[in-house]
């Protein structure tokens, strides 16, 4: 009888999480990650990976507990320069062959102002994970689509240092600048549908 007693309520207090907790997963078709970096220190160069995915598991009640996992392919780099994209696909620079995949798992979720989190996570290139954070504008309110499905969406950006993930290639010009910037700026819309 203790035991059907304890399990009873343990299940009336898993209860309420069920009312609030819910799980995202990524729009393909209305998410992109985005780039740019120096070129030829007088441009910027931008691009996207035209292949991600991931899943939010969301906590409206306390967002601090939530957690977003984010996968994107490597091989769907597109800067709109095909030859440019079979470098950046090398081992040069990703060597897609060998990673295949860009992976963010975030670690801490922290609110920072009116609609802005502060996302603390570790994100994996070439095998190499080093933690970034992401500042993210948005989660909005959840709204229904014309199909019925419930969406939210959020934007979020970050910096960092190629070189930190093995993204070594460059060449050195006369003037002394470089081909190739060293800091690249990532910009990720995601829309995402509850599961």
């Amino acid at each position: 009888m203790k035991r059907i007693v304890s399990l009873a309520t343990m299940l009336f207090l898993a209860l309420p999480l069920s009312a609030w907790a819910s799980t995202w997963t990524l729009d393909p078709d209305h998410s992109t990650a985005q780039f740019k970096v120096r070129h030829l220190m007088i441009s910027n160069v931008k691009g996207v990976f035209e292949k991600i995915s991931g899943t939010l598991n969301l906590d409206d009640k306390d967002i601090t507990k939530s957690k977003v996992d984010v996968r994107i392919d490597i091989a769907s780099i597109n800067t709109n320069i095909k030859k440019r994209d079979d470098h950046l696909r090398s081992a040069d620079f990703f060597d897609a062959a060998k990673y295949p995949t860009m992976t963010f798992t975030s670690t801490r979720v922290e609110k920072a102002g009116p609609d802005k989190l502060k996302v603390t996570g570790n994100l994996t290139i070439k095998g190499i994970t080093r933690q970034v954070v992401l500042h993210v504008a948005g989660l909005t309110p959840e709204i229904k689509d014309p199909w019925g499905y419930g969406r939210r969406g959020a934007s979020a950006t970050t910096n960092l240092i190629r070189k930190d993930f093995g993204v070594n290639w460059n060449k050195t010009m006369d003037n002394g600048g470089v081909v190739v910037g060293e800091e690249v700026g990532i910009q990720l819309e995601a829309e995402f549908i509850r599961k």
